[in-house]
């Protein structure tokens, strides 16, 4: 099989699932419905992915996190977290719904290992542990802080139904890695 025709399965596999999951919970969804509506059959769903939790992560990874990937090599941060938020915003009842998804491979956990592993991606380890004078600070635990911030405030928006603004959501984030919760509390004195 090409990698082409690898890829338009997942795709369509993909968006089965995206519809099936904006009207059902995502825990409830089988695997036959996902290739039923994709018009396949079961055994090509498990060639491509073990279950509809791989499939997830292949969505977190191929929508959200592929796609910002060039735009932090160039400098735009901004855009690509507006460029992801938007995307997340197009398929509001299906990240509402994988928000609700709890417990082993959550949509939480897929996400913040998804950024986790970006940022990772980006970081010099060597040079952090040469500059950062504590030992118990390495880049793994760097990358995981900052994916934790970053996906708290992803997640609190799409479960507060994406009302406020992208371009609020992303200040919002800059805002709280900027300062430091002295800086607010000195703020607000």
């Amino acid at each position: 099989m090409s990698l082409q025709s690898k890829n338009a399965i997942d795709l369509l596999l993909a968006e089965s699932f995206k519809e099936i999951a904006a009207v059902r919970p995502i825990e409830k969804i089988t695997i036959k419905e996902i290739t039923d509506r994709a018009g396949v059959i079961r055994p090509t769903f498990y060639n491509h992915f073990q279950d509809k939790y791989e499939l997830l992560e292949w969505i977190v990874q191929s929508e959200l996190i592929a796609p910002l990937d060039p735009l932090i090599d160039r400098g735009q941060l901004k855009e690509g977290v507006s460029n992801a938020l938007t995307t997340m915003y197009k398929e509001k009842e299906f990240y509402i719904k994988a928000v609700k998804l709890e417990g082993q491979n959550s949509f939480k956990e897929i996400l913040v290992q998804q950024v986790t592993d970006l940022i990772l991606s980006k970081l010099d380890s060597k040079r952090i542990e040469e500059k950062i004078v504590f030992s118990w600070l390495t880049a793994e635990r760097t990358a995981e802080f900052f994916a934790n911030t970053f996906c708290y405030v992803v997640i609190q928006w799409v479960e507060s139904g994406m009302e406020a603004p992208i371009d609020d959501i992303i200040n919002i984030f800059v805002f709280l890695m900027v300062n430091s919760p002295v800086d607010m509390i000195e703020k607000l004195e």
